[in-house]
């Protein structure tokens, strides 16, 4: 088949474009903008153009894929459709997946992407040989955020924006948390919970639910027909998980908890799954550690994907715990003005919080910079309501500052010193300055 992604740089679009690859298929892709995605799939032998253009699309593809945030007047997409031309969004392709497979769904909030990287190398180190789709890069899968597998076994990071997950058919589903997220599609919590429900009643009657107790919401289901097991870090097992993980923070701990509970479920023995999980190493910007120089001073730089309030909550505790006697800087970027519109008072709770309490994982400076756009998601009205600087005016500490992006490498060179950690966060393109370090 000749198969051709839109929007094919996004971290689950091009996860799809590499199991088709792998599946023999002729595999080529459009995106906005080029990036190290773009980048790695162009080196796997990917055509990967820059431009969403009508000529993209030729008439004998097999089927056109697009990601969510595609819109109806896309060229390429309306092309395809004049075309007759099979087409599908990213999660329908997904789904259509996951009824081949025996598939393992994580979803939640927070944490699924490393949850289904923990699960992903319990299943690989018991022999299960799974096939992995999972939304960051892994280096136990080449730095690729897919993995081909030859078993019936499918592990899949079922994202809820956009009501996406509903499209997939797994026989466990796990669920980290429940919170007030992509807001701008869901408009209401209410409405966020409710997708989780739905989600999860798609469970078939010999089907696992896998949930976080001592998440403040976790799922209610009236008399399910499926089995469900609940996990927390105030298990015994979380005792023996803490001191043989490399990555730090609770949040950690519970996650890796998560991926006990479906070991369990596949009868992997607890030996298997502790030998697994002591080499977790972590993933691509989520609390990424290196070591670096700036000019003659020797930091440690981490990048962090967070962009949720209480990620970056988690996220900065997990390294005042770590980092108990370093002077620690935090550089954030807020991702898309429609989620710090609708978590405006959030983010000044948490930042209030990190900025004065030790306990809470004070940082010593932090620097927020200019709100990520996110391509097809924004709003005029919402974008002119909200900005960094009101941000920093209403958090109104001391060693909170706004500054430019422009701005921020040279001013971080002239006041960090040695033996300081700075901290890289947010789920935009702040990722560029890590590397200017």
């Amino acid at each position: 088949m000749k198969i051709h992604l839109i929007g094919i740089g996004g971290i689950g679009v091009s996860s799809l474009a590499q199991y088709y690859l792998s599946k023999g298929h002729t595999v080529s892709g459009s995106d906005l903008v080029a990036s190290e995605i773009t980048d790695f799939l162009v080196g796997k032998g990917i055509k990967v153009i820059i431009g969403n253009l009508v000529e993209n699309i030729q008439s004998d593809f097999d089927l056109v894929v697009h990601s969510p945030a595609v819109k109806l007047d896309n060229p390429e997409y309306k092309k395809a459709k004049e075309l007759g031309i099979k087409t599908q969004s990213y999660p329908e392709a997904l789904g259509e997946l996951t009824k081949e497979y025996y598939t393992i769904a994580v979803a939640g909030a927070h944490g699924k992407s490393t949850t289904t990287a923990m699960i992903a190398l319990v299943l690989m180190e018991a022999g299960f040989d799974p096939t992995v789709i999972v939304g960051t890069k892994l280096k136990e899968f080449g730095n690729s955020n897919f993995r081909a597998g030859k078993s019936k076994f499918l592990v899949i990071e079922a994202c809820e924006y956009d009501s996406s997950f509903l499209s997939y058919s797994p026989k466990i589903i796990v669920i980290t948390n429940i919170d007030k997220e992509h807001l701008d599609y869901f408009k209401t919590f209410a409405n966020v919970k409710k997708a989780f429900k739905d989600f999860i009643v798609r469970l078939p009657e010999d089907g696992f639910l896998v949930f976080n107790k001592d998440d403040k919401y976790p799922p209610k289901i009236a008399k399910p027909k499926f089995k469900a097991v609940g996990y927390s870090i105030k298990q015994k097992e979380a005792k023996k998980i803490k001191p043989i993980l490399k990555v730090p923070g609770m949040h950690n701990v519970s996650n890796a908890m998560a991926a006990l509970d479906v070991a369990k479920v596949l009868n992997i023995p607890e030996k298997i799954y502790l030998r697994a999980i002591s080499k977790f190493s972590g993933t691509w910007r989520r609390f990424e550690i290196r070591e670096a120089k700036v000019e003659d001073k020797q930091i440690t730089l981490v990048s962090d994907y967070g962009h949720h309030p209480n990620e970056i909550l988690a996220t900065l505790k997990a390294a005042r715990e770590k980092y108990a006697r370093n002077r620690i800087w935090c550089v954030f970027q807020p991702h898309q003005h429609q989620r710090t519109y609708y978590l405006f008072n959030d983010f000044v709770k948490v930042f209030s919080r990190v900025a004065g309490s030790r306990q809470a994982g004070r940082i010593d400076n932090i620097i927020i910079t200019d709100i990520y756009d996110v391509a097809g998601r924004e709003t005029k009205t919402i974008s002119g309501e909200v900005s960094s600087e009101k941000l920093v005016k209403k958090i109104n500490k001391k060693n909170i500052s706004y500054l430019p992006m422009q701005e921020i490498e040279s001013f971080i060179m002239q006041n960090i010193k040695s033996g300081d950690v700075l901290i890289i966060m947010g789920a935009g393109d702040i990722y560029k300055l890590t590397d200017k370090f």
